[in-house]
């Protein structure tokens, strides 16, 4: 074998290293990026999908159909008018907890609404809230499943009270439009009182 086609074949096998440590290196790189913005979500959805290939295909259509969406900044008149709605419907867990729940469950679509996501159906619902708010995701879906248990009145106080713990993180999530609140903007974040 002649040097030249000793070294065509090293530039070659070199090249085609470089190609394959780029493209390993690229997708390390994506599912990075993928697990810190959708948290537990991502996890989930390999778990959903079968598999991660699937899941990051699944994940990124979220994201261009999340980047499709208007999602706005709520006006501070807006964000206080949710503030005191957030209170009364915390106020009333300690005489109505099933209440309460199913009014928390309300006033957090009522906001996704005004905000711009899609509320028609939960399931497209907590698809589009993963791209931003991956990390209280799961907690919303626990708070939801507990709000249908109130309908027969299953649900015991200790999940009552999770729940709205719950959607209190969604709705400070939702309310804040990533900006960190002052204190002053936010009610109690712990949840209900006794």
């Amino acid at each position: 074998m002649s040097t030249g086609t000793i070294l065509a074949i090293v530039i070659a096998a070199a090249v085609l290293i470089v190609l394959i440590a780029t493209a390993f290196a690229l997708d390390r790189r994506r599912r990075h990026r993928l697990r810190e913005r959708f948290g537990p979500e991502y996890d989930r959805t390999v778990d959903e999908a079968g598999g991660r290939r699937a899941a990051e295909h699944d994940l990124g259509e979220r994201e261009k159909r999340h980047d499709s969406l208007d999602i706005q900044p709520l006006p501070d008149h807006v964000r206080q008018r949710y503030l005191r709605e957030w209170q009364g419907v915390q106020e009333q867990f300690v005489d109505r907890p099933e209440q309460a729940v199913h009014d928390a469950d309300r006033l957090v679509t009522v906001l996704m609404r005004e905000r711009g996501y899609p509320t028609e159906d939960f399931e497209q619902q907590a698809r589009d809230l993963s791209v931003e708010h991956g990390r209280a995701l799961e907690r919303y879906r626990e708070a939801h499943e507990i709000d249908g248990l109130t309908a027969s009145h299953r649900a015991t106080t200790e999940q009552l009270r999770g729940a709205m713990v719950h959607y209190r993180a969604l709705f400070d999530e939702l309310l804040s439009d990533g900006d960190q609140a002052s204190d002053g903007d936010r009610a109690d974040p712990g949840g209900p009182e006794r």
